[in-house]
């Protein structure tokens, strides 16, 4: 992991302002979806990339029931049934 010597306050409601140096070199706009993740007492973000619940796959995805498929796993489910 390395520092990045950007440090931040915590406003009332729970925010940081993440710089825009910061985002222009992760390439992040506005509007993009970050997730959260922790480990031990770090906080991980991460771009959100959609991918297929089932192989991980990014492309060509469907929302069924509130998950995401690709194309691919939909044609082997389909072939099981």
């Amino acid at each position: 992991m390395k520092s990045t010597g950007i440090i931040r306050r915590i406003d009332a409601l729970g925010r940081i302002v993440l710089p825009m140096e910061l985002r222009r070199s992760l390439g992040w706009r506005e509007q993009d979806r970050v997730e959260i993740f922790t480990e031990g007492e770090q906080v991980i973000l991460r771009r959100f990339e959609p991918n297929c619940c089932f192989c991980g796959r990014g492309e060509e995805l469907t929302e069924y029931r509130g998950k995401l498929v690709c194309a691919k796993c939909i044609r082997a489910l389909h072939t099981k049934l």
